[in-house]
């Protein structure tokens, strides 16, 4: 098992299934009276230049839960990168905690951390990816559909952090990963190039369209996030005029398969890249999905810090 949880290329597909059928252990543990105190006397450091309802609340109480303390550390009080060097941050934070979780701008930021830092490190989100998201998503999917492959999940709008995880982890798990985006908004190439090699081996099959009616053909999964994330808010007018055919709407959703679960990361802007009458209607799995965030976390936690 490696030392730090930063991108979900990084591990092998028995390694992932490996945790994820522990989430599945420690989410029943949880539900039928708590789970052990596995991580006691165990801090983790949770530094913060993004804001989250979700990664805050969910690393706190994952630590809580496993017998563990956190720290919550505000963009204020590091200034990562710029008021104290990210190598000064990682060692002196090695001294006094047992990890730490990072939810940063810069990708290069949590690979640094690692590089510096002799405790695990997590990635909580960076401009690149969103591993313990697809962590949450593949359990989420997992719950409806069982881990078998050849299942088709497709992504709709921009080619980001979330869609770069998701696509990864579905090529890991052999699941067939498709995504419609605007000309201009693809994933970034080195990911897709990484993801090809994956897929060779799990048999995935990797579908890059324009086209969002096209992709949701036979999709068991429809995933949508929003359409200008945290730094992007300079982008938010153009995007708001190239974005609108790509929103998840009940017209979409016919065109998938009978059984399809729509899902988002959240925050969701309603009634933009999704409907309101979808996010609260019978295929969507957005607060599963999200309570879903702890119990992924809490593997992860529990493989790198138990």
């Amino acid at each position: 098992m490696k030392k730090d949880f930063l991108d979900i290329i990084d591990y092998s597909s028995e390694e992932l299934t490996s945790m994820l059928d522990l989430a599945i252990e420690l989410k029943k543990e949880w539900k039928a009276g708590g789970n052990k105190p596995v991580l006691k006397n165990k801090t983790l450091a949770l530094i913060f230049q993004k804001p989250s309802l979700r990664t805050r609340i969910s690393f706190e109480m994952g630590m809580r839960h496993l017998g563990g303390d956190a720290l919550y550390i505000s963009p204020n009080e590091i200034g990562l990168g710029q008021r104290e060097a990210v190598s000064d941050v990682a060692r002196v934070l090695a001294g006094y905690v047992d990890g730490i979780m990072a939810r940063v701008f810069a990708h290069e930021h949590v690979v640094e951390l690692a590089k510096w830092a002799d405790i695990p490190v997590i990635n909580g989100l960076s401009d690149y990816s969103h591993p313990c998201q697809a962590m949450a998503d593949a359990l989420t999917i997992i719950e409806k559909f069982g881990n078998k492959k050849g299942l088709n999940v497709t992504f709709v709008g921009d080619g980001n952090n979330v869609a770069v995880s998701l696509m990864q982890i579905s090529a890991k798990l052999g699941w067939n990963f498709t995504i419609a985006n605007p000309p201009k908004y693809d994933m970034p190439a080195e990911s897709i190039e990484a993801c090809k090699k994956v897929a060779a081996q799990t048999g995935s099959k990797l579908t890059f369209l324009t086209d969002p009616h096209e992709a949701v053909r036979g999709a068991q999964v429809i995933y949508t996030d929003t359409w200008t994330s945290m730094g992007q808010e300079a982008e938010a007018k153009e995007r708001e005029q190239v974005f609108p055919p790509y929103q998840v709407n009940a017209r979409l959703v016919s065109e998938a398969d009978k059984d399809v679960i729509v899902m988002h990361c959240l925050p969701a802007h309603r009634n933009h890249e999704l409907t309101d009458e979808v996010a609260d209607g019978p295929h969507s799995v957005i607060f599963p999905q999200a309570h879903n965030r702890m119990h992924a976390q809490k593997a992860i936690l529990v493989k790198l810090m138990g």
